[in-house]
């Protein structure tokens, strides 16, 4: 089978040839790989036999410039599209250490301006040469989605200012995940009219910790969860299906995104207490289950 055909049965809860296999090492993994004997020219996917999996993400950011402020041997501090100042560590795998945040409650009125759906936020050139490629490849076509809870409070507000205004300000939370969740949705409007069209819709939204949700359920129905219903609407009517990238324990919240419609979710963090067998039995036949590995084992 290819991966597109394994992908397909999948998300279909058929039986496959074979469970699908796939990951993304950080670059300090790749390069400890490399000098323990992983081939230079040679990607890991095709070292190990993983599935082939294709994926674009297009911009929907207010375009901030980026500019490198210091670098050393150890790390590099720069700034993003989205207005954060971050240090990147260069020979170690870690989440950035986040320095500054442009975007606050009083500042976002005049930068969500800048966030209007131009077709230029979208490499043609890299779809118009890649895309052919993945369809004659059987690669399973996987878009990005950018938006919600977890891209507001990890990579462009802040943990502690998006705690604080969920309680205090839920109505610029709700603005923030919507502002960015429309020129999502109208870029890959324009990408799908172009007939550049995924097989899958995939966004990172991590709601939960190893000891449950990061704030209430009512909280997630009032603000995040009608923008998931948005997204899933939109790609359920031109039979794209949906996946949700959710690190930490939201058991709670399984039933919520099994009633919008989700059609995956992973990684089933076992060290946060997500009960993958509980979670296959009760929603194995509506959810494809991706993850479930306990990185406790690891070694």
């Amino acid at each position: 089978m290819t991966t597109h055909e394994r992908l397909t049965r999948v998300y279909n809860h058929e039986s496959p040839d074979r469970l699908p296999m796939h990951d993304g090492p950080w670059a300090s993994t790749l390069e400890r790989w490399r000098r323990e004997g992983l081939p230079e020219g040679v990607g890991p996917a095709a070292f190990f036999g993983w599935d082939n999996i294709a994926g674009y993400q297009a911009d929907n950011s207010p375009r901030f410039p980026v500019e490198t402020l210091e670098q050393t041997d150890e790390y590099r501090i720069h700034t993003t599209t989205w207005g954060a100042t971050m240090r990147n560590w260069t020979h170690r795998g870690s989440v950035p250490e986040f320095l500054d945040f442009k975007i606050t409650a009083e500042s976002w009125p005049e930068i969500k301006q800048r966030m209007t759906p131009d077709p230029d936020r979208i490499n043609w050139k890299l779809l118009e040469e890649h895309y052919p490629q993945w369809r004659a490849s059987g690669a399973w076509v996987q878009f990005g989605a950018w938006f919600g809870y977890d891209v507001m409070a990890s990579w462009v507000v802040g943990y502690d200012r998006t705690l604080i205004a969920l309680a205090d300000n839920p109505e610029f939370c709700q603005d923030f995940i919507n502002t960015c969740l429309e020129p999502d949705l109208a870029l890959l409007e324009m990408m799908w009219e172009r007939g550049f069209r995924p097989d899958c819709v995939r966004w990172p939204d991590d709601l939960g910790y190893r000891n449950g949700l990061l704030f209430s359920k009512d909280m997630y129905r009032r603000i995040v969860k009608p923008a998931m219903k948005r997204m899933i609407d939109w790609a359920h009517d031109r039979g794209v299906k949906t996946h949700l990238h959710s690190c930490g324990n939201v058991m709670e919240l399984i039933p919520e995104f099994v009633e919008i419609g989700l059609d995956a979710l992973n990684p089933l963090e076992q060290k946060a207490g997500m009960d993958a067998l509980q979670i296959k039995r009760e929603y194995g036949d509506k959810l494809v289950l991706e993850g479930g590995l306990d990185v406790r084992n690891w070694t």
